[in-house]
């Protein structure tokens, strides 16, 4: 959606680790950690491809295999802005109605066909507005 509306779309993450996930919160850190370091979207993706076998050591893992600073990241997973940025997202998810993750808005409307086609739909009828 970004490259077919590349002046249109703004994409805005928000973390929303589900509380039944031993591990999300750590992850969820450790993603915006490694944002300092110029890594989210990899650190993202590759813990979200390891979702079900997350524990501590995974997590280190994939940011050492990313190149990153392991000091600085276990420091800055601690940090309260990064942990004050989690609960705040959790929160305001919540209020929204968030249940899960992905959850998809557009224009602060819950997006409900998840394909291409309703992606683009939806983004249509906003921009119409």
């Amino acid at each position: 959606m970004l490259e077919k509306y590349p002046e249109d779309v703004k994409l805005v993450y928000k973390s929303f680790p589900i509380s039944n996930h031993k591990f999300a919160r750590q992850a969820a850190a450790a993603a915006l950690a490694a944002d300092r370091q110029g890594k989210f979207w990899e650190m993202h993706d590759r813990l979200f491809e390891k979702y079900n076998q997350l524990n501590d050591t995974v997590i280190r893992n994939i940011a050492r295999g990313l190149g990153l600073d392991m000091k600085r990241l276990e420091r800055d997973m601690k940090d309260r802005k990064i942990q004050s940025m989690i609960t705040r997202d959790i929160e305001e998810g919540r209020r929204v109605g968030v249940r899960g993750t992905p959850t998809v808005f557009v224009n602060g409307k819950l997006l409900q066909q998840r394909s291409l086609a309703g992606f683009s739909a939806m983004i249509d009828s906003e921009l119409k507005k």
